[in-house]
C-alpha cells in the first residue's frame, strides 16, 4: 500500500511539474502541492517528540516539508508551490499561491500580439469599476511576481511594456497616459513603484542568526561541556559564539542600512504625469505604473523608474549603473508612422530596453539636462517599476545572491563530512571502552557525544574567512574595491583573463593624426590640419563639428572622448539655448555649431537660401536638429542638420568604416578605400569614416521623429577617413608580459576593427612576432547556401607571401597561398563579432576548437561579450573579465572575476573595481586570491589536524578512563589554535606572480596526501608517547603486559594515576583521572604537534611572503613553543596545578622533548616530499609532461594554458598517459593529433547538415564537416 502510494505521489509530481523562466537565467521547475491534513498532523507530533529537531530539519530542507505535509497536485488546483532551479546549486523555494480579485486577468487592459482584452474596452469606456470580478493566482519569489496564465496553464512572470510591445504603440497607444481607474487597476498587479529594502528588526535577524546549523552546534557543544564539567571552554566557546553573533548582525543589518539608503533616494519623489493629451497631474512616484506618462524636468530628476523617451532629449548620468562617469545622450524613440505597413511587409520592431538603451531611462540614474522644443515637453511612458527595473534587478541581485559555487567549499563540505565519519568511529569506540569498564550511561554519552566536538571544530567558519578578509583589506590598501569577498578565493584560480581595448590596454584619449577626405571620388594625401582656408564650411569639416553627441555641463564640453577630441579639432564652437531661448522660438535649434571666428560667407552651389536671414545672422551656423546616437549593435550615428538660411537638411554620419560604406554608394567610393583602410589599421590607428547626403525637400524637421534611422542612413555620399592614434598605457605591456610568463592566458575583446585589434595586439604583445594569426571569417546562409567558415592568414604574419586583390572587401586584408601553414610558429585565432554569432549558431561543435587559440575578438557587440566569457568557462576556462565598464557591464558579471577601471568605489557592474585606470590591478588580484586561496587551504588542514589531533589523544586517554583537563583544552583551543588560525591569515601574497598554480581543489592528491601523512605521523608518535609513558609509569610485574593484550582487555587494572598511587572512587569521581604520566606526556606532545603542523602547512613562496615576514605569527609560535619546553624542563607548581600536570623525571622530560624534536623533523621532511615534488603534480593536474625542447625542434606548438604544446614529426602528441582534467586540456591534446588542424588557409568548412560530408575530428565528440580546400 505504501508503494503505490509513492507511486502515485511521484506520477502526480511529474504531471504537476513545468517550468518558469525557460531558457531563462533563473530557469526553474515548479511543482503543485496541497496540503494535508494527516501529514500536517503527523508531523506536528514528530516535532514534538524530537525536541524541534524535526522542525529545524524541515527549516532547512524545504524540499522535504512540502513533499512530507502536502500531496501533488495540479497547478491550477496546487496552493503550495515547491520550485527548483536548474542550475548547477538546485535550489528548492516553497512559496503559497495568492487570490487576487480584480475587475480582468490582463494586467496591462492589453491582449498580448494585438489582441483585444475585454478589460482594455473597459478602460475607454470607463466601465472599469463596474466591471465583474476575476480571480487571478499569483505567487511571490524574490520580490518577482508570477502570474497564472489560462492559455499555457502555467505561471508566468509578470510582465509591462518592456516585453512584446511594437514600438509605435508608444506614441499610437500609450502616449495620452492613464486614467485614474486604469492606473488603480495595474496597481493591483504591479504593486507600489518602490525597491523596497527592509531592515530586519535586531530580534528576526537573531533568530534567523541562531538557527544557523552551526550556531545550534555551537550551542550543543557548550551544553555538553558544561554537563561535562568543562566550565571554562564552554564559557570561553560561549563568549566566542556570542561576539560572532553581535559581529554577525551588526554586519548584516550594517549592509541592509546601506542598501536601504542606496535605493531610497528615488524611491519616493515627485512626478507629474499626462491624464490625457494635455491635463496633467502630480502625484508621488510610489503610485507610478506601467503605461503611465511622465514629465522629466528641465533641471532634471533621479529617475524612480525605468521609462521609454518619446519626446525631447536628455543627457544622463548611468555611473551608477556602468561605472562609465561620462554623462550619455538618450534621444526619444525611432519609429515608423502609425499603423504600420502594409501586409506582407515586415513586423513592426519591437521595444526591448537592451537594444534601445539610448532611448531608455533608467531606474537610479540621473537625469541632468533635458532639450525640447516651444510648447512641448519632454515625456517618457513607464516601462517596468519596483524591482523589475535595472536598478531593482541589481538589488534583487544584492538581496538574492546566488550560492556560492566555489569548489574550496563543496570540498570542505565533503572533508566535514568524512570528520563526521571518523568522529562515528571514535564514538563507538569510546562507547565500547567505557561500557566495558562499567561506566554510567550518562558518562558513557557524555564522553562519546564530546567526540563530536571535538572532531569538528567550532571555529572553523571563522578561521577560514581570516584570510579572505585580510586579503580583502589589502586590495583595498591598491585600490582595488571588492563588493564579493568569496570572489577573491577565485581569483586565485584565474587561468585566462579578457581585456577590452579601449580605455583598458589603451588610453581613454585620443590623438588625432590626420584626415584623409575624398576629392573626385579619389583619395586626397593625408592632412595634419582639419580645417583649411579654402574650404572653412566644407561637408568633412561640418561632419566632424556636428556628427557628435557632446553637451555642455556646467560649462565644460562633455561626452564620448573620441568626439571631444574630433570636435576640437575643427576649432568650432558649440553653443546650446537656455530654457527661457528655447520657449520663445517655435523653431529652435537646440544645438548649434560654428567657427570660433567668422568666414565670408559662400553660396554652396544647388542651394536655395534666404539672403535676408543670412544677412541677418551675418555668420555661419549649423544647427542640429536630430540625433541618432551611436548604438554598439549598429557601429555608427548621425545626425541631421540645416544651415541657418538654408531650406534643405543634411544627415552626416559617423562610423566603422565597413559599416559606412555599405550605407554610401558605391560610386562615391574610391577604388582603393580597402587598400588605405589597410594601411592604418596595420599600424594600430583608429580610423573613422564619414559620410553625408542631402534629404529630400519634404522631408521637414517635423517628421524627424516619425522615422527610423535607416531611412536616414542610406544613399550617403563618402567624405574621407578620420585617423586617430591611441596609444598603449604605460603598463599594458609589462603587465601583459607578467601575464604571460605566469602561464596566464591573455585575450582581447574590442568593439574595433579586426586588423585594429590585430596590431594592437602585436604591438602589446599578446600575440608574439612570431605567431602566426589566423583569421576567421564566416557567411550566414543565404539564396540556399548553407554557412561556410573560412580561414586565412594575416599579411602581417611570418611566411605569408602575396596578398589578394582588392576587390573583394573580406580578401583584400589576408594572404592566401597554396603552401601549408608553417610548422614551428604558434598560431592565434581572430575573428569578429558577426563571426562569432555564425559560429556559434551554426558550427557550436568547432566553437571550442577556435577558442582553444583564439586571442582576438573584434566588432564584438555587449552580449557577445558575455556570451565569449559564457563558452570559454564551457570548456573548464576560470575567466577574468578587464574593462572600463561601458560596454563591458554583462561580461564583467558573467566572469568568474570581473575587474571594472572605474573611480568610483565600487560598481554594481562588476564584484571588483579599480582605481588605477589601468590593467596593473589584474596581477595584484591574482596574487592575492592565490595567497588566499592557499591561506584558506592553509587554514583548513591546519583545523582539520588540530581536530584529529585531539581526537587521537583523547580516545588514547579514554582507553584508560582519562581525559584532558578544562585549562589544557582552554590553553590549546584558545592560546593555540585561535591565535595561530587567525595570525598565520596574515601573510601577505608573493611580489611575483609565477607560473606554478596553488592546487584548486582542497581534495588535490598533494593536498591528501599531505593531511594524512601528517595525521599518520601525528599517530604514530602520540601511540608511542602513550604506550612508553604506560610502560615507565607501571610497576616491572606490569611491564609484562603486552601492550595489545592491555589495550583491548583487563582495562579495570589501569585506574592507577601518574605516580602509581590508586585513587579511592571518591578522587577518580572529581578528578576523571586526570592527574597521571599519560596525560601529562600527551598534553606536551600533542601541544606542539600543533605548532609543528602550524609551521608545516603555513607556507611562503611562491603563492606567500616567507613565514619571518608574518611577524604575529612568528610571535604567537614562539611564545607558545617557549612555553611548553619551559614547563616541560622547568616545572613551575603554580602551572602544575592550573592545567593539572604531574610532575616527571627529568629523564621522561628529555625523553619527550627529543620525540618533540623527531617529530619536528619528519613532519618538515614528509611535507617536502609530498608538495615539493611538482613534476608529478603538474602531471596528475594537467595531464603534461614537462617538454624538452632540444629533444624536439619541429614540432608544432599551441599554447594552451600557457604551456606550449607540441606536436612531433611524427604525428605524436607530447603528453603523458594520464588524461587532463580540465576539458580545454584535453580539447588541445585532441587537436595535437589532428593533421588537419589548424586549418589550411582558404579552406571553407559548411555546418554539419550539409548532405556532402566527410569526416573530421571535432571536440569532445566526432561532428561531421566538409572542406573545400584550395576552393574545391
Amino acid at each position: 500500500m505504501e508503494r503505490v502510494e509513492k507511486e502515485r505521489w511521484r506520477d502526480a509530481e511529474r504531471t504537476a511539474g513545468q517550468w518558469i523562466n525557460r531558457g531563462e537565467e533563473e530557469e526553474m521547475e515548479v511543482c503543485g502541492f496541497v496540503p494535508c491534513a494527516w501529514r500536517l498532523c503527523v508531523l506536528a507530533v514528530g516535532c514534538v517528540l524530537s525536541g524541534g529537531l524535526l522542525a529545524l530539519l524541515l527549516l532547512w530542507v524545504p524540499q522535504w516539508s512540502v513533499r512530507w505535509a502536502c500531496t501533488p497536485a495540479p497547478l491550477h488546483l496546487a496552493s503550495v508551490l515547491l520550485l527548483r532551479t536548474t542550475d548547477e546549486f538546485g535550489q528548492y523555494f516553497r512559496v503559497w499561491v495568492q487570490t487576487l480579485q480584480a475587475a480582468g486577468v490582463d494586467p496591462l487592459g492589453l491582449g498580448a500580439a494585438g489582441e483585444e482584452a475585454e478589460v482594455g474596452q473597459s478602460f475607454s469606456k470607463g466601465l472599469l469599476d463596474s466591471a465583474q470580478p476575476q480571480q487571478v493566482r499569483c505567487f511571490c519569489l524574490q520580490s518577482v511576481v508570477y502570474v497564472w496564465s489560462a492559455a499555457s496553464q502555467g505561471f508566468a512572470r509578470l510582465t509591462a511594456l518592456d516585453c512584446g510591445v511594437p514600438v509605435t504603440d508608444f506614441y499610437c497607444r500609450h502616449s495620452a497616459g492613464l486614467p485614474p481607474s486604469a492606473q488603480q487597476y495595474r496597481r493591483l498587479f504591479y504593486g507600489i513603484n518602490q525597491i523596497e529594502v527592509k531592515v530586519p528588526s535586531i530580534p528576526k535577524l537573531l533568530v534567523k542568526e541562531v538557527l544557523n546549523p552551526f550556531y545550534l552546534f555551537q550551542v550543543f557543544s557548550v551544553i555538553l561541556w558544561s554537563l561535562d564539567d568543562y566550565y571554562y571552554y564552554a564559557s570561553a566557546i560561549l563568549m566566542m559564539s556570542l561576539l560572532s553573533v553581535c559581529t554577525s548582525l551588526y554586519t548584516v543589518r550594517k549592509q541592509y542600512i546601506l542598501l536601504h539608503d542606496m535605493v531610497s533616494a528615488h524611491n519616493v519623489v515627485r512626478c507629474t504625469i499626462y491624464r490625457g493629451d494635455q491635463d496633467t497631474e502630480e502625484i508621488l512616484s510610489t503610485d507610478l505604473v506601467p503605461g503611465d506618462v511622465m514629465v522629466i524636468p528641465a533641471n532634471g530628476m533621479m529617475m524612480p523608474c525605468d521609462a521609454a523617451l518619446i519626446g525631447g532629449t536628455c543627457i544622463v548620468n548611468e555611473s551608477m549603473l556602468t561605472g562609465e562617469s561620462v554623462p550619455v545622450t538618450k534621444t526619444q524613440l525611432p519609429l515608423s508612422p502609425c499603423g504600420g505597413g502594409p501586409d506582407g511587409a515586415l513586423p513592426e520592431p519591437l521595444y526591448d530596453p537592451e537594444e534601445h538603451r539610448r532611448h531608455t531611462l533608467f531606474c537610479g540614474t540621473q537625469v541632468i539636462q533635458t532639450r525640447y522644443y516651444s510648447g512641448e515637453r519632454v515625456r517618457a511612458v513607464v516601462v517596468r517599476t519596483g524591482f523589475s527595473t535595472v536598478k531593482g534587478q541589481l538589488v534583487r541581485s544584492i538581496l538574492y545572491p546566488k550560492p556560492s559555487d566555489f569548489q574550496l567549499y563543496r570540498d570542505a563540505i565533503r572533508f566535514l563530512l568524512g570528520l563526521v565519519c571518523v568522529a562515528a568511529g571514535g564514538m563507538a569506540y569510546s562507547i565500547y571502552i567505557s561500557a566495558s569498564m562499567g561506566e554510567s550511561v550518562g558518562r558513557i554519552l557524555v564522553e562519546a557525544l564530546d567526540i563530536i566536538t571535538i572532531t569538528v571544530p567550532p571555529a572553523l567558519p571563522a578561521a577560514m574567512t581570516a584570510g579572505i578578509v585580510y586579503a580583502q583589506h589589502r586590495l583595498r590598501q591598491k585600490g582595488i574595491f571588492c563588493t564579493s569577498p568569496q570572489r577573491i578565493n577565485t581569483s586565485g584560480q584565474i587561468n585566462l583573463v579578457c581585456f577590452d581595448k579601449t580605455g583598458t590596454l589603451t588610453e581613454d584619449g585620443l590623438d588625432l593624426w590626420g584626415i584623409q577626405t575624398v576629392q573626385d571620388n579619389r583619395f586626397s594625401p593625408p592632412e595634419q590640419e582639419v580645417a583649411t582656408e579654402g574650404q572653412p564650411h566644407s561637408p568633412f569639416l561640418i561632419a566632424m563639428a556636428s556628427c557628435h553627441s557632446l553637451t555642455r555641463i556646467e560649462g565644460q564640453l562633455t561626452g564620448d572622448p573620441l568626439d571631444i577630441k574630433m570636435f576640437e579639432a575643427t576649432g568650432w564652437v558649440l553653443e546650446e539655448p537656455s530654457p527661457d531661448e528655447t520657449s520663445n522660438h517655435d523653431l529652435i535649434m537646440p544645438t548649434v555649431v560654428r567657427p570660433a571666428k567668422p568666414y565670408p560667407l559662400e553660396t554652396p552651389p544647388c542651394q536655395e537660401q534666404d539672403p535676408d536671414i543670412r544677412e541677418l545672422m551675418g555668420r555661419y551656423e549649423v544647427g542640429v536638429l536630430a540625433q541618432f546616437p551611436f548604438a554598439s549593435g549598429l557601429q555608427r550615428m548621425s545626425v541631421v542638420t540645416r544651415v541657418l538660411g538654408e531650406r534643405r537638411l543634411r544627415a552626416y554620419l559617423k562610423g566603422a568604416p565597413e559599416t559606412v560604406v555599405r550605407l554610401c554608394r558605391p560610386e562615391t567610393v574610391p577604388g582603393d578605400f580597402w587598400e588605405v583602410l589597410d594601411s592604418y589599421t596595420r599600424q594600430g590607428l583608429r580610423v573613422i569614416a564619414l559620410a553625408h547626403r542631402q534629404l529630400e525637400p519634404k522631408l521637414t524637421w517635423h517628421r524627424l521623429h516619425t522615422i527610423n534611422r535607416e531611412v536616414i542612413e542610406c544613399e550617403m555620399e563618402f567624405l574621407g577617413l578620420l585617423i586617430l592614434q591611441n596609444k598603449l598605457k604605460p603598463q599594458t605591456v609589462p603587465v601583459l608580459a607578467e601575464l604571460h610568463r605566469a602561464n596566464i592566458r591573455t585575450v582581447m575583446v574590442t568593439g574595433d576593427s579586426m586588423l585594429t585589434a590585430v596590431s594592437v595586439a602585436r604591438e602589446c604583445g599578446l600575440i608574439p612576432a612570431h605567431s602566426q594569426v589566423i583569421i576567421t571569417e564566416a557567411q550566414s546562409p543565404r539564396e540556399g547556401q548553407p554557412a561556410t567558415v573560412s580561414w586565412s592568414y594575416s599579411q602581417d604574419s611570418p611566411h605569408t607571401q602575396r596578398p589578394l586583390s582588392p576587390a573583394a572587401p573580406q580578401e583584400s586584408r589576408v594572404s592566401v597561398g597554396p603552401q601549408p601553414p608553417p610548422a614551428p610558429p604558434s598560431y592565434h585565432f581572430a575573428m569578429s563579432g558577426r563571426t562569432f554569432a555564425i559560429i556559434l549558431e551554426h558550427f557550436s561543435e568547432l566553437l571550442p576548437k577556435l577558442l582553444l587559440c583564439g586571442t582576438v575578438y573584434a566588432r564584438m557587440a555587449p552580449d557577445q561579450k558575455t556570451q565569449l566569457v559564457e563558452e570559454l568557462q564551457k570548456v573548464d576556462y576560470y575567466v577574468a573579465m578587464c574593462g572600463d565598464g561601458a560596454n563591458d557591464c554583462g561580461a564583467l558579471k558573467r566572469a568568474h572575476t570581473g575587474i571594472s577601471l572605474s573611480e568610483l568605489e565600487a560598481s554594481v557592474a562588476s564584484p571588483f573595481t579599480s582605481r588605477t585606470p589601468d590593467i596593473s590591478c589584474v596581477p595584484h588580484l591574482i596574487r592575492e586570491g592565490r595567497a588566499a586561496l592557499v591561506t584558506s587551504f592553509c587554514v583548513f588542514k591546519f583545523m582539520a589536524l588540530y581536530s584529529i589531533i585531539q581526537y587521537l589523544c583523547v580516545l588514547l586517554l579514554y582507553s584508560i578512563l582519562s581525559n584532558m583537563g578544562d585549562s589544557q583544552y582552554l590553553f590549546i583551543d584558545i592560546g593555540i589554535i585561535m591565535s595561530l588560525a587567525f595570525t598565520m591569515s596574515l601573510s601577505p601574497a608573493w611580489t611575483e606572480l609565477v607560473a606554478q598554480r596553488p592546487p584548486s581543489s582542497l581534495l588535490s592528491p598533494s593536498l591528501l596526501l599531505s593531511v594524512i601523512g601528517q595525521i599518520l605521523l601525528a599517530l604514530s608518535f602520540q601511540t608511542a608517547t602513550f604506550l612508553l609513558a604506560h610502560t615507565y609509569s607501571c610497576e616491572p610485574a606490569q611491564n609484562e603486559t603486552h601492550p595489545s593484550d592491555w589495550l583491548v582487555g583487563n582495562l579495570s587494572a589501569m585506574t592507577a594515576n601518574g605516580s602509581g598511587m590508586l585513587m579511592t572512587d571518591e578522587e577518580e569521581d572529581e578528578s576523571h583521572n586526570i592527574q597521571n604520566l599519560q596525560n601529562t606526556s600527551l598534553f606536551f606532545v600533542s601541544g606542539c604537534q600543533y605548532l609543528t603542523v602550524a609551521l608545516v602547512f603555513n607556507r611562503g613562496p611562491p603563492f606567500r611572503q616567507p613565514l619571518y615576514t608574518n611577524y604575529l605569527f612568528v610571535l604567537c609560535i614562539l611564545s607558545c613553543y617557549c612555553f611548553l619546553v619551559v614547563i616541560l624542563l622547568y616545572p613551575v607548581p603554580a602551572l602544575q596545578d592550573f592545567f593539572q600536570l604531574v610532575c616527571i623525571p627529568m629523564e621522561w622530560r628529555l625523553t619527550l622533548l627529543g620525540l618533540i624534536v623527531v617529530n619536528l623533523i619528519l613532519a618538515f621532511t614528509l611535507e617536502s616530499i609530498i608538495i615539493d615534488c611538482k613534476e608529478i603534480w603538474q602531471r596528475q593536474c594537467t595531464g603534461q609532461k614537462l617538454h624538452d625542447p632540444h629533444t624536439d625542434t619541429h614540432c608544432s606548438q599551441m599554447e594552451v594554458d600557457g604551456m606550449s604544446l607540441q606536436r612531433s614529426p611524427h604525428g605524436s602528441c607530447c603528453h603523458s598517459s594520464h588524461p587532463p582534467r580540465a576539458r580545454y586540456q584535453r580539447l588541445a591534446q585532441e587537436l595535437l593529433l589532428d593533421p588537419g588542424w589548424p586549418p589550411h588557409p582558404s579552406s571553407k568548412v559548411k555546418p554539419p547538415s550539409c548532405p556532402e560530408t566527410s569526416k573530421l575530428a571535432s571536440i569532445g565528440e566526432r561532428c561531421i564537416f566538409k572542406r573545400e580546400v584550395g576552393g574545391k
